[in-house]
C-alpha cells in the first residue's frame, strides 16, 4: 500500500534546524522525521545561512525559499509543492495561507497547525478571512485544550475540525538531575557558574509583558528576606534569536540593579543551551498570563527533574500537576502565590525532589516527540476509509 504524502509548509520565520527558531520550527524539525514509517514527508521552509536549498532535516527531505516577502514565499512554495502532489499539506499557524494553498491543490487536503492564538486574532486576521480558511481546512491540530476551546469561540461552526496534539520534548537531551549522569552534569554545570550554596530560581523564555517577568523582580525583596541565598536567573530576551533589547526588558534590568547580588540577566540562548540551564536550577517559574496556549519550557524543566511554579493560565495547567509535579498560582494573585510556594519549595529540599522526579515521569509518559507523533498518526487513521 502507498505511503500518504505530507507536506508541511512552515511560517517563514525561521529555518529548520535553527538554534534561535521558535517552538513553531521546532515541532516540526523534531515531529516530522518520527512519522517516517506511515507516510513520506517533506517539509517546506525558508532559507539560511549555511543551509542548502534543498536539504535533510533527520532524514526527510527539507526545500528552502527566501521569505522576506511571505507572499512570494507561499507561491514559491505552492510552486515547488507540484512535483510532490501531497495528499495532505499541513499550514504551520499562518490560517492565512490555507487560501493559497487551497486554490492551488483543490484536490489535496489541507490541515492547519494551530500553536497560539497569536494568528487568529482580529489583528492578525479578519473574522471572516478567518472562518473561509476554517471552512477551507479539513483538520485543525491545536497543541492544548485551552487552544481548542480558544479557536471553537473565535469560529464555533469549526468545533467539530478541532483536535488535541500536545508537543514534547526528547528525554534523553533533557537529562533529570536525578539520574546519575544528570547529577554530574549537574554539579560541574553550578561550579562553573559558581552557584554553589545558591537556591536557583529560573525563568526560561521571552522576555514581553505577557510572559510576565516583571512580578518576578517585584517579589524579589521578600524572597530575599526570607531565603538569603536565594538567586533569580532570568534567561532570554524580547525576541527569538536576538539580542535586541525593548522598553519594557530595560525596564527589567533597571529593577534588577537592585538585587546585584540576587538577579542574573542572561540574554537568549540557542536551544541546544536550554537543557544545561534548567539541569542546574532548582525551581522553574513561569508567571506567563492567559494568552500561554501551551508553554513548551514547563514541559523542559519537568524533563530535567525540577519542579515548575506557574500560573494557572491557558495551557500551562494541562502540564503541570497542582501539588504533584509543581505548583499552579492565581494570576489574579499571582505575586502572593509566586512568593508563598517559591519560598515553600526553596526551603524543602525533600518537597522539590518529590516533585521533581514525578514532573520527569509524567514527561516520559506524555510529553516526548513520539508521543507526540503518535497523536498525529492517529489522527490520519481518522480520515482512513474503514
Amino acid at each position: 500500500m502507498t505511503k500518504p504524502k505530507v507536506a508541511f509548509v512552515t511560517p517563514g520565520s525561521f529555518p529548520i534546524p535553527s538554534p534561535g527558531s521558535s517552538s513553531v520550527e521546532r515541532v516540526i524539525e523534531k515531529m516530522a522525521p518520527l512519522l517516517q514509517s506511515e507516510v513520506t514527508v517533506r517539509i517546506y521552509g525558508r532559507t539560511g545561512r549555511k543551509l542548502k536549498r534543498i536539504g535533510n532535516v533527520g532524514g526527510v527531505r527539507c526545500e528552502r525559499f527566501p521569505a522576506g516577502d511571505k507572499s512570494m514565499y507561499i507561491a514559491r512554495i505552492c510552486r515547488a509543492i507540484r512535483s510532490f502532489m501531497p495528499d495532505i499539506v499541513q499550514v504551520e499557524n499562518r490560517p492565512k495561507n490555507i487560501e493559497k494553498i487551497k486554490k492551488r491543490y483543490p484536490n489535496s487536503k489541507i490541515w492547519l497547525n494551530l500553536h497560539s492564538t497569536t494568528f487568529i486574532s482580529p489583528k492578525a486576521i479578519s473574522l471572516s478571512s478567518l472562518r473561509r480558511s476554517f471552512l477551507l481546512a479539513d483538520r485543525i491540530i491545536v497543541n492544548s485544550e485551552f487552544l481548542r476551546e480558544a479557536v471553537a469561540e473565535r469560529v464555533p461552526e469549526a468545533a467539530s475540525k478541532l483536535r488535541v496534539v500536545h508537543i514534547g520534548v526528547e528525554p534523553s537531551r533533557f537529562l533529570s538531575r536525578h539520574s546519575p549522569e544528570g547529577e554530574e552534569r549537574r554539579e560541574r554545570l553550578r561550579s562553573a557558574r559558581k552557584w554553589e550554596g545558591r537556591s536557583v530560581v529560573l525563568y526560561m523564555g521571552r522576555v514581553v509583558p505577557y510572559k510576565g517577568v516583571h512580578h518576578l523582580l517585584r517579589i524579589m525583596p521578600r524572597l530575599i528576606a526570607c531565603h538569603p541565598d536565594v538567586l533569580l536567573v532570568i534567561v532570554g530576551s524580547p525576541f527569538y534569536g536576538s539580542h535586541r533589547t525593548t522598553s519594557y526588558s530595560r525596564g527589567l534590568q533597571r529593577l534588577g540593579k537592585k538585587y546585584p547580588h540576587h538577579v542574573r540577566f542572561v540574554p537568549y540562548v540557542p536551544y541546544h543551551e536550554v537543557p544545561d540551564w534548567f539541569l542546574a536550577a532548582d525551581v522553574a517559574v513561569v508567571p506567563s498570563g492567559a494568552r500561554e496556549a501551551f508553554g513548551l519550557v514547563n514541559v523542559e524543566a519537568m524533563a530535567c527533574g525540577i519542579p515548575v511554579v506557574a500560573s494557572r493560565a491557558g495551557g500551562i495547567k494541562e502540564v503541570v500537576v497542582h501539588e504533584e509535579t509543581g505548583y499552579l498560582v492565581l494570576p489574579d494573585r499571582m505575586e502572593e502565590e509566586l512568593a508563598e510556594r517559591l519560598l515553600q519549595l526553596l526551603k524543602d529540599e525533600e518537597l522539590r525532589i518529590n516533585m521533581g522526579r514525578s514532573g520527569r515521569e509524567r514527561i516520559e509518559r506524555q510529553f516526548t516527540w513520539e508521543n507526540t507523533a503518535r497523536r498525529w498518526l492517529s489522527l490520519l487513521q481518522e480520515d482512513s476509509p474503514t
